[in-house]
């Protein structure tokens, strides 16, 4: 049988340092390779009928290990969420320290948990940061604008600054697994995206006057902002009991003219769901 510690990590995070038997090692092996054994399709033998020894000169270790790591890790770590009430909100890292034929394994787990929220004074914050518009002509809900004002911009101006001030104001803090998985992803699509236009990353980088060290505390800051914010909404929406009903999401389907459309968007009510609810929760923030 397995065995773990957990060790609190700064920011949210969480690491598990697991220890499992070279017996059970041995017998998820056997699995692994059956397994892939079973889908195993070599000339001259039906998919799943191959040989042993036919099946051992074409499933190479690696391709053993990762049917080991997928089923065997998955099911561990699984195992441990529920058992400790864990709160993981995205892939673990894996490491696998010690892997060695014979002897028991020891990996690595890094996970990301969902941050505690303190919204503090946030209101009041929201109440000032209002006032202060209403001060600085920017229109607010309740007053009467000017007849070549855009309500639209000011609006949106209010609103920035009134996420200003309570992310300034709110105790947040996110994991550096999850920013640096996004900071990973933003740097991919930027190779991807200069590539195509026939650019190095160095002679983009020159072009914009940046360093890469520049580029990756900007992208930093921004995705550590843009988390913050997700999860300050999301907050203020339990706390606020911000829901969205099903009378919400028809009114927003019914506007879809296209049927497939319609029928796909309703199949992924969740996700519209959750905008809607931010939505209302920046509604709500405005009326304060």
């Amino acid at each position: 049988m397995y065995s773990y510690k957990l060790k609190k990590l700064p920011k949210n995070s969480l690491e598990i340092n697991l220890t499992i038997p070279a017996a059970d090692i041995k017998k998820e092996k056997e699995g692994a390779f059956s397994r892939l054994q079973q889908e195993l399709t070599v000339e001259g033998f039906r998919k799943g009928k191959v040989p042993l020894p036919i099946a051992q000169k074409h499933l190479s270790p690696e391709a053993v290990l990762q049917e080991m790591i997928k089923v065997l890790l998955t099911r561990i770590y699984e195992e441990i969420i529920k058992k400790d009430s864990l709160r993981p909100i995205i892939n673990p890292k894996v490491e696998l320290v010690k892997v060695q034929d014979g002897q028991d394994w020891e990996v690595k787990l890094t996970l990301a948990e969902k941050p505690v929220v303190e919204l503090k004074e946030y209101k009041k914050v929201v109440k000032e940061t209002i006032v202060e518009g209403k001060k600085a002509d920017i229109w607010v809900p309740g007053k009467d604008k000017p007849a070549d004002k855009k309500p639209e911009q000011d609006r949106s101006k209010l609103m920035n600054l009134i996420l200003e001030a309570v992310l300034k104001e709110v105790k947040v803090e996110v994991s550096d697994l999850i920013i640096n998985e996004e900071l990973d992803l933003r740097l991919s699509r930027l190779v991807d995206d200069v590539e195509k236009i026939g650019l190095t990353t160095d002679a983009y980088l020159k072009s914009k006057n940046l360093t890469m060290d520049q580029l990756k505390t900007t992208y930093r800051r921004e995705i550590e902002d843009t988390y913050k914010l997700e999860f300050v909404l999301s907050e203020i929406a339990d706390k606020e009991n911000i829901k969205v009903e099903k009378e919400d999401l028809d009114k927003l389907f019914v506007n879809i003219k296209d049927e497939k459309e319609r029928k796909a968007a309703a199949e992924n009510s969740y996700y519209y769901a959750s905008i809607l609810r931010k939505q209302k929760t920046l509604d709500f923030l405005l009326t304060l």
